[in-house]
């Protein structure tokens, strides 16, 4: 009877001894995957667990994956961007080539010119101008500065924007409304930079023939802030979607192309993201997630 007492007691310890280490691995494990959330979210990718196990091995083919993905992405972003710039700097440069050249060749001995002179240095001197404005937009693009962030109430300064702009959409036929599920709800962040985002997304707007802008905040069951401005205008064509954060790329007349590329680099300097969330014959709707 005491042999078996003590087999049984051995077992039970024993058992008990494994829950326990199993626990603990387990809470190791826990922490693990928070520590490489956190470094994911952080845009991180320079952590690495050591193999001793299956569980390190599959974080780190994770991790892999995900190294493998943005490399990819980058790669993407810069030749959009190579492509773009080149297209830009051609479209102005040509002109200044091609009429420089024939007002050359058609001044003869004499300095008789058959072309209108005039009319080509204006040419010139219109598309030097457009390449100095791309190359101070470009200027614009990589000098954002670091926010100088507080704490802000959503609801004042979205209404203030409203007010600012509301002379602006009445001229255009549209109206821009605010709303909240929540009240009081405030983020951390730069009110200038973050009054500029929502301006270029309501002028965007207007640009795409929208006569109902709205705008609405809400706290997300992560903790997440969210400020959605959706409005009736034209749709943003599905081939151009993927490309509209792109410096540079843009489908209007009159447009620079730096507005949402200046836009995500804001909402990256504040730990958040821009999104456009759908676009359709219904709403085009963008997402700026504070965190």
């Amino acid at each position: 009877m005491t042999l078996w007492i003590f087999i049984l007691t051995n077992i039970l310890i024993a058992a008990i001894a494994a829950t326990i280490a199993s626990l603990i691995t387990r809470r190791k494990d826990i922490k693990k995957v928070a520590y490489m959330m956190d470094s994911l979210e952080d845009g991180e990718i320079n952590f690495r667990f050591r193999e001793t196990n299956r569980f390190n091995r599959t974080l780190n083919r994770i991790r892999f994956i995900f190294k493998k993905l943005r490399q990819q992405n980058e790669q993407e972003s810069w030749e959009k961007l190579i492509r773009v710039l080149t297209h830009e700097i051609m479209n102005t440069v040509s002109p200044i080539a091609s009429l420089s050249d024939a007002l050359s060749k058609s001044v003869d001995d004499n300095g008789h010119c058959e072309l209108d002179v005039k009319a080509g240095l204006q040419t010139i001197s219109d598309s030097s101008k457009n390449l100095i404005k791309f190359v101070d937009d470009y200027r614009k693009l990589g000098g954002v500065a670091r926010p100088m962030r507080r704490a802000i109430e959503l609801q004042p300064l979205i209404e203030k924007v409203i007010s600012l702009n509301r002379e602006f959409c009445s001229s255009h036929g549209a109206e821009c409304q605010y709303s909240s599920k929540e009240h009081d709800l405030m983020i951390y962040a730069d009110e200038g930079q973050i009054s500029q985002i929502i301006i270029n997304l309501i002028k965007n707007a207007i640009q795409a023939n929208a006569k109902h802008i709205n705008i609405e905040t809400k706290l997300c069951s992560s903790d997440e802030i969210t400020i959605r401005i959706a409005n009736d205008g034209a749709p943003i064509p599905l081939k151009n979607q993927d490309q509209i954060f792109v410096p540079f790329f843009t489908t209007k007349a009159d447009g620079n192309g730096i507005g949402l590329s200046i836009s995500r680099q804001i909402m990256r300097l504040h730990n958040g993201s821009i999104e456009l969330v759908c676009s359709n014959e219904t709403e085009t709707a963008f997402e700026l997630v504070f965190r």
